[in-house]
């Protein structure tokens, strides 16, 4: 197999072990000391379904790339604290890393142990959350809790990374240390720390930084003999690092052909994003470049991240990580691939690859989901009561995704409001049988929250019990993406605060003694449900549907007529759903569809009435 090295008529062979380095005035990249332009696409195996990595991988390379780039999210291979999982599904790196090999393409390992992404918690896993003063992203002397936690993850992937190394015979020309550090803190120890583990585990390198300029300047985030990335770099960017770090070469790191998208907002972000210009002047330099993102896929199950904007309010990620990128969230090439292309394609001495056929879409279908089952009657055992009467984080309890549900008797009582305003991250709540309302902690449309009675982080009234009446208070909470940005990370979900009662008179009191229910919504949980449901009107329900097809094929399910929740196909998490949108369709692959018989579970948390499901074959 070859690679053709831009703008040069050679080829290099992968079958033979290889050389990268840097000039010693560190203005070039060297390949076989030769230098060398990295054209790099990003693309991220946790969010494509393992069936349809080579045909990314090929879409990229097609598209002029010589390389991919991918992050390695943490908590995506430890699923619990010390157990790893890097065979299973598309959790199988060194496969894909085995895929860019053969295709011919290099590639740029960026394993975290942060990586950002708009993943939860950006890649970091949600255990080290239960330790009520733990410091997240420094070094062992600060947080020794931490940094054992990272030393027993890279110790995992070096000798998993190790035989895929350029040096070793692999296509991995560099490794990325953290991410965006400069965005987070100043702490040299930190970054140098994390090196040392892997030169410990005999990685020498080469190694790179990635951050924003202004963050690069500020925070001097790099580690020494490494190479620097910058977000959103340009060429004039490029220049103006060189001439500050001149030992070392310098290329655009992350080049952002679209942007992500967060619940609520009027629109998909970064659809009219055009690179042509900043394309072209990378071309005509030389200069390195990696698009974050190339292809974006998809953030299944709960792996979605969110942010936190400057005025603090709470800001959850779509499940759809299109990110309006060249290959889009289907693998199809969009308008920005075939211009993209061309640019590339006109400084190149040979052609490029043809791209690669479209994957057939399903759609045209409607489905008529019924009645299946309710979470009030799929409840596990509740949790012990400890010596804390206050209710804790889904972290402190020992749970990762999904949701929890607080209970306790409340007895007679006259007007009045629960205070649960700063609940991570949305909530329903039921006195008895009776939807009392919600409370969210993200901002959603008055239009939509007003119908529903859900009030953004502020009391919400409760129904009188009358005197000599008592009934259950139930307070049903859903985990919605970590933070994944900046100083907010340390992202607990579920009740994180003594809940409060306030009273007509003005008084406040706090409740104590709370029964817990954990509700995973994992594997084990959606497949042990039961098919019952003994109140239909009380919201919190599971509806199934039946889909038979002669024929398999990508489609999104249009959830647009329901109103919040999560839907499965075959056991697959297609991930959550909001009629806030942008968002109203959800993505489910051919590889999780049969022949025959196909199972669709979609749990809501307000709607008892079901509502058609039509199957369409796009995004928007």
């Amino acid at each position: 197999m070859s690679l053709q090295i831009q703008g040069r008529d050679c080829t290099v062979n992968l079958d033979r072990s290889h050389t990268f380095s840097f000039s010693p005035s560190g203005e070039h990249f060297l390949l076989d000391g030769e230098p060398f332009q990295i054209r790099s696409g990003e693309m991220h195996p946790a969010r494509i379904p393992r069936e349809y990595w080579l045909h990314r991988i090929r879409m990229a390379k097609a598209m002029g790339m010589n390389c991919i780039a991918l992050y390695v999210m943490w908590n995506y291979h430890e699923t619990r604290k010390g157990i790893f999982d890097f065979e299973s599904g598309n959790r199988d790196i060194e496969a894909f890393i085995r895929l860019c090999q053969e295709e011919a393409l290099w590639v740029l390992l960026r394993p975290g142990p942060y990586v950002c992404a708009e993943w939860d918690l950006g890649g970091l896993p949600a255990y080290l959350l239960s330790e009520p003063d733990i410091q997240l992203r420094t070094d062992s002397a600060t947080d020794a809790r931490y940094m054992a936690a990272v030393a027993r993850y890279i110790g995992e992937l070096v000798p998993r990374i190790k035989p895929l190394m350029i040096d070793a015979g692999g296509p991995i020309l560099m490794i990325q240390i953290e991410n965006e550090f400069g965005s987070y803190a100043r702490n040299p120890a930190y970054l140098e720390e994390l090196r040392q583990l892997w030169l410990q585990g005999g990685i020498a390198g080469p190694f790179y930084t990635e951050d924003g300029l202004a963050q690069l300047k500020r925070n001097r985030s790099t580690v020494t003999g490494g190479a620097i990335a910058l977000s959103n770099g340009n060429a004039a960017q490029i220049a103006t690092v060189r001439r500050a770090f001149p030992a070392v070469p310098a290329m655009a790191g992350e080049v952002y052909p679209g942007w992500l998208t967060h619940w609520g907002e009027p629109a998909f972000a970064g659809l009219n994003y055009d690179l042509s210009a900043i394309l072209t002047a990378f071309m005509q330099s030389q200069l390195s470049f990696n698009l974050y993102v190339i292809h974006g896929g998809t953030s299944f199950g709960f792996y979605a991240g969110a942010n936190v904007d400057e005025s603090g309010d709470y800001q959850p990620d779509i499940t759809s990580y299109d990110y309006s990128a060249p290959i889009s969230e289907q693998g199809a090439a969009t308008a920005k691939y075939v211009k993209y292309r061309e640019i590339i394609a006109s400084f190149l001495t040979e052609p490029l690859p043809d791209i690669p056929d479209a994957i057939a879409t399903l759609a045209g279908r409607t489905l008529t989901p019924t009645l299946y089952a309710s979470i009030w009657d799929n409840l596990p055992a509740p949790l012990p009561r400890e010596s804390s009467v206050d209710p804790q984080s889904f972290e402190r309890y020992g749970q990762t995704f999904g949701f929890a549900l607080y209970r306790r008797t409340l007895h007679a009582q006259p007007d009045c409001a629960l205070d649960i305003s700063n609940v991570h991250d949305y909530a329903t709540v039921f006195v008895g049988e009776y939807y009392a309302g919600g409370v969210s902690r993200a901002q959603i449309p008055h239009g939509y929250a007003q119908p529903l009675r859900v009030n953004y982080r502020a009391p919400l009234a409760l129904p009188t019990i009358p005197a000599g009446a008592q009934a259950a208070l139930e307070i049903l909470v859903e985990g919605m993406g970590r933070v994944n940005f900046g100083p907010e990370i340390v992202d607990r979900k579920g009740l994180l605060e003594p809940v409060k009662i306030h009273s007509a008179d003005g008084s406040i009191s706090s409740l104590k003694d709370w029964d817990v229910f954990l509700l995973p919504m994992d594997e084990a949980f959606i497949a042990g449900l039961v098919e019952r449901c003994a109140n239909p009107l009380k919201a919190g329900l599971f509806f199934k549907a039946r889909l038979d097809l002669n024929e398999v094929g990508d489609t999104w399910l249009d959830m647009s007529r329901w109103t919040k929740g999560v839907v499965w196909v075959n056991g697959h998490n297609l991930g959550r759903y909001w009629r806030i949108g942008p968002q109203r369709r959800l993505f489910c692959p051919a590889p999780w569809l049969t022949q025959g018989e196909n199972e669709v579970l979609i749990f809501d948390l307000h709607q008892t009435e079901a509502k058609p499901v039509q199957l369409e074959d796009s995004l928007y």
